[in-house]
């Protein structure tokens, strides 16, 4: 095989390989794609958030969470109470 016949493959070779990476990166880069992949990773740190690793539900954080959304809840109403005097 002559040398020119070998670069023209490594040539066509390297532009199949280039052609896959452009378009991985142009789905990537797809606002839709990106959304996707960060509401799973907010999915996720939430699921470990709020399980142990066995699965079962940390019962004091999510006791901490609705304890501060119910004082949310009191002081948003505190403030509107007050407003109207």
């Amino acid at each position: 095989m002559s040398d020119t016949a070998r670069i023209e493959r490594d040539i066509e070779a390297a532009r199949t390989r280039l052609e896959g990476t452009v378009n991985e990166l142009a789905y990537r880069a797809q606002p839709k794609v990106i959304a996707q992949r960060q509401a799973q990773g907010l999915k996720l740190k939430l699921d470990e958030a709020t399980h142990t690793p066995e699965g079962d539900l940390r019962m004091e954080r999510i006791g901490a969470v609705v304890a501060a959304a119910v004082a949310l809840v009191v002081v948003a109403g505190l403030i509107r109470r007050r407003r109207r005097r």
